[in-house]
């Protein structure tokens, strides 16, 4: 097989992985309703549910990050979707709230490799100048995930029960797992070797990538958003069935519309950046321009709390997930337009765990806010902290530029001292 094509197969190949992780991790904010019925677990337990299974993914993002950027991506990813995915099987085998947590916490564990292994793999097959539509088919079968969850956890649970919602998509992760370790990764396949862009294999550990300013920016940004993002994934269902009144069936006719949007703004945003780029844009103002692009449209978010009709607050879920598309591609595009191959996967990695962390610290509290008042804060905070996070962003990033030098595989002195 040819290079290009096995390029696109290996991007196929981590779209269908990214489907997986948040297939497998929504099936549960879909089953709780069930689950809920049959055990009697309360909000505030779902919150801790929810943070067992963060607490391992923010450790394993930083982890899974900086493991990848030395063992390579095939291997990560290929044991990172094997133990979330043999995880995602045993929670069909749950009986009690301890179980559930630990199973969770599992799933955490494997998935938190995932969108740093995806993030390096399209970096080694993709130059520049399609990075950012790559990164946005790796990252988007994330969305097509979602998309499938609702429907299919709904559809399998009529038949088949709410447990085989779970072990049908682990046993189709560990397919993956086997078929990804048949692709042959050969040296001369790879981006760096096929484009010419050759950049020095050269290692810089940890405590050196927290030394650089734009290591942390990236970690604010992702402290600051995710818990946006969590919030859609985990509570949502439940909102419209608690608020809206829409029943189990509806749900899964309705929850799926969200994530679309973000599966088509994950593609979008990076064409559209990779489009400016070829206008003759730089890579900064390209990548800026789809997010704040993105930053704008969240703005109507808020608005989600205050519609009467069904139909509309739904809309505005997909709004707000079709700017996190295109703000999340080009954001980690930006992440390995500025670190390159020497620590794309470690900062992804680190600026995910934040996230995660910053995620976990606030489900719980999620949980009080909607028992003990209401859901309005949330939309509120969901449409106000992307714009906030762009003016950061822009401020303390003014210019997106390679840190390492080519030549020399070292840390640029100009930029450090300039930017960093």
């Amino acid at each position: 097989m040819k290079s290009n094509s096995i390029r696109w197969l290996v991007v196929f190949m981590v779209f269908i992985a990214t489907g997986l992780s948040f297939l497998d991790r929504q099936v549960l904010s879909i089953a709780i309703i069930k689950i809920q019925k049959e055990f009697a677990f309360t909000d505030v337990e779902y919150g801790w549910v929810n943070t067992s299974f963060l607490l391992s993914y923010a450790f394993m993002f930083t982890l899974g990050g900086w493991l990848i950027d030395r063992v390579g991506a095939k291997k990560g990813l290929a044991v990172a979707v094997g133990v979330w995915s043999v995880a995602n099987a045993f929670h069909g085998l749950m009986t009690s709230l301890p179980q559930l947590l630990v199973f969770r916490f599992f799933l955490g564990l494997g998935e938190g490799a995932c969108f740093p292994g995806a993030a390096k793999t399209v970096y080694d097959w993709f130059d520049k100048k399609e990075r950012a539509f790559a990164n946005g088919i790796a990252i988007g079968g994330s969305a097509i995930g979602a998309v499938i969850a609702p429907p299919l956890t709904i559809w399998i649970s009529q038949y088949y029960g709410w447990r085989a919602g779970f072990v049908i998509p682990g046993i189709i992760g560990i397919v993956w797992v086997a078929l990804w370790l048949l692709i042959s990764w050969k040296k001369d396949n790879l981006n760096t070797m096929a484009s010419k862009e050759i950049e020095p294999k050269t290692t810089i550990s940890l405590t050196s990538i927290l030394r650089i300013k734009q290591t942390w920016v990236f970690i604010l940004i992702r402290f600051l958003l995710d818990p946006v993002m969590y919030f859609m994934m985990f509570w949502i269902p439940k909102y419209l069935s608690e608020v809206r009144g829409v029943s189990y069936e509806r749900i899964g006719g309705l929850f799926w519309i969200p994530f679309l949007a973000l599966g088509v703004s994950n593609i979008l945003g990076g064409v559209l950046s990779d489009k400016l780029v070829k206008w003759k844009f730089s890579i900064n103002r390209a990548r800026k321009s789809a997010m704040g692009f993105a930053a704008l449209l969240t703005l109507a978010v808020p608005l989600t709390a205050y519609v009467s009709s069904v139909e509309v607050a739904v809309g505005l879920m997909a709004l707000y997930m079709f700017a996190h598309g295109c703000w999340i591609t080009n954001y980690i595009t930006s992440i390995s337009d500025i670190f390159g191959s020497t620590a794309t996967s470690t900062v992804v990695g680190l600026s995910g765990t934040a996230g995660a962390i910053s995620s976990l610290l606030l489900n719980p509290m999620i949980g009080k806010i909607i028992q003990q008042y209401s859901y309005k804060p949330l939309w509120v905070a969901s449409g106000l902290l992307y714009p906030i996070a762009f003016i950061a962003f822009v401020l303390l990033i003014p210019k997106i530029t390679p840190l390492f030098s080519l030549n020399t595989g070292v840390i640029q002195d100009n930029i450090v001292t300039e930017e960093a």
